[in-house]
């Protein structure tokens, strides 16, 4: 029998602080809660009574409940108020000496046999451990924002954490209703470890001027389906709180450049640019502390029409494979005639059954009715031959990913199109530029990647060469406004936005999994419970493919060689292997079984 943690204390009102309080009190857990001021307290109490008051307004509480919750917890000054308590959870800003302090305090006024746990989120456990005489029963108890409605909770145990420590801790979690996951002290655990790299580059494209701030968070939001874009998040974070975290991770990870704090995050926390707490971060908010973003000078200016773009209405489509045909159908169901070329009549034939397949899905589902379908299949002309491209004022092209069958074919199509057709390719990784002066015309090439699967993805990536015209950026944004598409506009970088955020995230997790510092499962876990992703990293690789990761990883790598986008050995053994995901039924995971 594992122990019954009959009361609690928490130590830190703040919202994280306040949020534990209330995940306990919930589960009818006796809490005492502590802060090291009657102001400070004061101000954890008003925090949680309107969390609390929020959850009976949306009817998720009732207001007998939330009396019956609140008369479960005290509220006191001074960690003397802990002596009573089983389990005490430090929830106190991110400094080591502080927390140092406080667990030396803790270790002298509580009973032996209480457990001291920590909520850090990037802080050695360990050393905070060592500032006590019971280093066994200090354990990290990571829980994530807002900590009523997450769900997942980092345990993180030392080298000389007890296991009945570990065993009692993981048994509170399914008592609380939280998933745990049970880590080694390491900078990061799981979740920062993966989300701060990714945040911290997102960063840097906005210090490089790579897109805007809207362009990035729309293009991750999108894109991937995640519920903030990284730039919005950190806001919400604070900036001074991600830094502290990233340069800890920094010093404590082996000093992985990954984590080395962006320059411009330093900059914004010394000018007072803090994110919503302040009013003011990557963006601008009506108010300190308030959600609500206000325009300012940073914010792009709304266009009305498409002044200086050409005109488009009929679009040639190269391709046969199912991203061609997701075009094919976008542009077709928006009223553009569409010139569909393949390598032979059968391929079009192909194309064109898949077409109408998916077109009477969106009539049985109602999306669509029976005559926009008729209509839609009407405006395609199907072809075998490039020369039925003369006449279109837009081609794009949706050929395999080589580099060197587009650049052929963009040669061809110079020949081929009358002056003034913009030329796009939907490539997602390969250099733009390269299909660009594969012609006489670059100002007019520009990238178009569509997302998988095309009618439903809303995300367009519109990319510029160094030689792509403003008309040329301007015509394929709107085209993408009439498609009902969201443009982001991009420089012509390996893995533009969306990849290059993307896929070094992915990369960093197999490096988990080589290093058994976790498995996939638990990662999986911490990314979709912790940060609300809606699939965890080794779910997408195998439903991307390995193989296809493994090559956009080793492109970032070769253009941007930054050692820690090196792909992870274990993504290499796995290919070679044929272990390639879904497709083939293994991938991380053994799909045949199931």
């Amino acid at each position: 029998m594992g122990r019954e943690f009959g009361s609690v204390g928490v130590v830190g009102l703040g919202t994280m602080g306040a949020g534990i309080v209330e995940v306990f009190a919930r589960s009818g857990v006796a809490v005492t809660a502590v802060e090291i001021s009657d102001v400070a307290l004061h101000r954890g109490e008003v925090t949680m009574r309107g969390s609390l008051d929020r959850a009976v307004a949306k009817g998720k509480l009732s207001a007998d409940d939330r009396d019956a919750l609140l008369g479960r917890v005290t509220f006191a000054v001074g960690l003397d108020a802990l002596r009573e308590v089983d389990l005490v959870i430090e929830a106190v800003p991110e400094h080591l000496d502080l927390k140092q302090r406080i667990f030396a305090e803790l270790d002298r006024v509580c009973k032996p046999e209480a457990i001291l746990a920590t909520n850090t989120s990037s802080l050695s456990v360990t050393e905070i451990s060592v500032a006590t005489t019971r280093p066994n029963q200090v354990i990290g108890m990571h829980f994530f924002n807002p900590a009523p409605i997450m769900k997942l909770v980092e345990v993180v145990r030392t080298v000389v954490t007890s296991q009945d420590v570990v065993t009692d801790i993981e048994a509170l979690c399914e008592r609380l209703g939280k998933v745990d996951v049970t880590i080694t002290d390491r900078a990061g655990f799981i979740a920062n470890a993966l989300l701060f790299g990714y945040l911290n580059q997102a960063v840097s494209m906005v210090e490089a001027k790579y897109a805007t701030r809207e362009d990035i968070d729309a293009a991750m939001k999108l894109g991937c389906g995640l519920p903030m874009g990284p730039l919005a998040l950190m806001d919400l974070i604070g900036l001074d709180t991600a830094y502290e975290i990233l340069d800890t991770m920094y010093r404590r990870g082996g000093r992985d450049r990954r984590h080395a704090p962006v320059p411009l995050i330093k900059q914004m926390v010394t000018a007072g640019l803090l994110g919503r707490k302040s009013g003011r971060g990557f963006y601008t908010y009506e108010k300190p502390g308030s959600p609500v973003v206000v325009a300012d000078e940073a914010t792009p200016e709304r266009q009305a029409g498409g002044e200086g773009a050409k005109h488009i209405a009929k679009v040639g489509v190269v391709g046969s494979g199912t991203m061609a045909t997701g075009i094919i159908e976008v542009f077709a169901k928006a009223g553009f005639e569409v010139v569909s070329v393949t390598r032979g009549a059968e391929k079009s034939a192909q194309v064109c059954e898949r077409l109408k397949t998916s077109l009477n899905k969106g009539v049985v589902r109602g999306k669509l009715t029976e005559q926009d379908r008729d209509a839609a299949i009407g405006r395609v002309t199907w072809s075998a031959t490039l020369d039925h491209l003369s006449d279109v004022d837009l081609v794009v092209e949706a050929v395999v990913e080589e580099l060197s069958v587009k650049k052929a074919l963009f040669a061809s199509l110079d020949e081929i199109c009358k002056p003034g057709v913009v030329l796009a390719t939907t490539t997602s990784s390969l250099p733009v530029i390269e299909c660009a002066v594969a012609t006489e015309r670059p100002a007019d090439v520009v990238g178009l990647h569509f997302f998988n699967p095309a009618p439903v993805m809303g995300l367009v990536e519109v990319v510029r060469t160094i030689r792509t015209s403003d008309a040329t950026v301007k015509t394929a944004t709107e085209v993408c406004r009439a498609l009902a598409k969201h443009a982001v506009v991009c420089a012509d970088r390996s893995g533009f936005v969306v990849n290059a955020l993307l896929f070094p995230y992915l990369n960093d997790a197999v490096k988990m999994v080589e290093a058994s510092y976790s498995t996939a499962d638990d990662i999986d876990y911490a990314m979709k419970l912790g940060c609300g992703y809606p699939m965890g990293p080794f779910e997408l690789l195998d439903v991307v493919g390995l193989d296809v990761s493994l090559a956009i990883q080793r492109e970032l790598y070769l253009e941007l060689r930054e050692p820690g986008f090196a792909p992870a050995p274990l993504l290499e053994h796995l290919v070679t292997a044929g272990y390639l995901g879904r497709k083939v039924g293994r991938g991380f995971r053994d799909y045949s079984k199931r």
